[in-house]
């Protein structure tokens, strides 16, 4: 769902400020009081859970132009962490300007619409997880990120930056690090996708797809996005 220019504009002049994050860094605890949300303007941030052991899990990815904790502006409080993964900046919007901007009912439907688009893809995230076997779940997050990445012209539909690590990727896919390095070699032995250097090349868009039995429809993207 597109903005007008005003609505930019509104959402610009809400901004209290903006916070550089350094790399791998938790900007919110689980359980702590939240009076803002924030926009991420370039990197990478993530939310996580960690086990008793303190091992993290990743519930989501958020990419440049994502708002991370809109959802915080009704709860107050998140159930999980939110942390860099790569050098970020994020615009910091204070609730109590958020509740000025959702007085416009058109703009307050699109943050709606924002927070409901995460609902999404955390149920995306679910079925990856529980559903798909680990090469599976590996192609169905490379071309989820690759679209969400084209729809703000990051991605050309089959080349991109993606500053994960192979243990991001493992914990976002729920494998081991040696498994995920397994299966890398083997996306790129059967000539789907090469990952290397923090790129992504996807040779093979549609049998990607295929094999990570992924359909972009609960993006929800703008078909010329999209």
């Amino acid at each position: 769902m597109m903005l007008e220019p005003a609505e930019h504009a509104a959402i610009e002049k809400a901004i209290s400020e903006i916070k550089v994050v350094p790399a791998r860094t938790v900007m919110v605890e689980a359980g702590s009081t939240l009076r803002h949300s924030a926009l991420v303007i370039d990197g990478l941030m993530g939310r996580t859970i960690s086990d008793r052991d303190g091992l993290r899990q990743f519930v989501g990815l958020h990419l440049p132009g994502d708002f991370v904790d809109l959802h915080s502006y009704a709860l107050s409080q998140l159930e999980h962490d939110i942390a860099s993964v790569t050098h970020a900046r994020v615009a910091i919007v204070p609730h109590d300007r958020i509740h000025a901007l959702v007085a416009d009912t058109t703009l307050a439907r699109k943050l709606w619409f924002a927070t409901l688009l995460d609902a999404a893809m955390h149920r995306a995230w679910l079925f990856r997880l529980g559903r798909l076997d680990a090469m599976g779940r590996v192609a169905h997050f490379l071309c989820e990120t690759n679209a969400r990445l084209r729809a703000v012209g990051l991605s050309d539909g089959r080349r991109f930056a993606l500053d994960l690590t192979q243990n991001d990727l493992a914990e976002i896919c729920g494998v081991t690090s040696i498994h995920m390095n397994r299966i890398l070699r083997q996306l790129r032995e059967e000539g789907l996708c090469v990952v290397r250097s923090s790129h992504v090349e996807i040779l093979r868009p549609d049998w990607l797809a295929a094999r990570g039995q992924f359909d972009a429809s609960y993006l929800y993207l703008d078909p010329d996005a999209a």
